[in-house]
């Protein structure tokens, strides 16, 4: 036999797996929103149970998960309405900054929220025995940190990814 008679691998074409639009990320609200609770709310959870402090494993399912996941549903309903369109800045600038962006104004929109909650229950309950109002302090800036952090690096690798694909083609 002749060795340098080529034969046919007949495997070529089994092994190749190709998918449309494998490679393409979507921004699904839903999920992330999801995810922003339930990230913070865990950790927080874990944390009160090793310190054994029974007040941030109620704020972990209370105002740290709830702060985090509505803060997450109205920037990703911005984003995904507004964002692409009208704030060409989101995806020309590294991802990094645009991140550490949000998750500054997420913690100033947190300070902003426990001031304004702190202030109406003064209003409303003069007496002010509620004892998670001194936790809206820390709860609500670290949960609109931790939600704008989230949403904004899954929502800018969806729309980069997205982009990156219709180039392509």
């Amino acid at each position: 036999m002749n060795k340098s008679t080529r034969h046919p691998n007949q495997t070529d074409g089994v092994y190749e797996i190709k998918s449309a639009d494998s490679g393409t990320k979507t921004f699904v609200l839903w999920r992330e929103v999801v995810m922003a609770y339930a990230s913070p709310a865990i950790m927080a959870g874990i944390g009160g149970l090793v310190t054994a402090d029974k007040g941030l494993q109620i704020g972990a399912l209370t105002t740290i998960g709830g702060a985090s996941a509505f803060l997450a549903l109205m920037l990703g309903l911005w984003l995904r309405g507004r964002g692409v369109h009208n704030r060409r800045w989101i995806i020309g600038a590294p991802h990094l900054v645009v991140v550490g962006m949000f998750a500054l104004m997420g913690a100033t929109f947190g300070l902003f929220a426990a001031w304004a909650t702190s202030g109406l229950l003064e209003i409303m309950i003069p007496s002010n025995h509620l004892a998670w109002v001194s936790r809206v302090w820390i709860d609500f800036p670290l949960s609109g940190s931790i939600a704008s952090t989230i949403v904004t690096w899954r929502w800018r690798l969806a729309v980069t990814t997205n982009l990156s694909s219709k180039r392509r083609r």
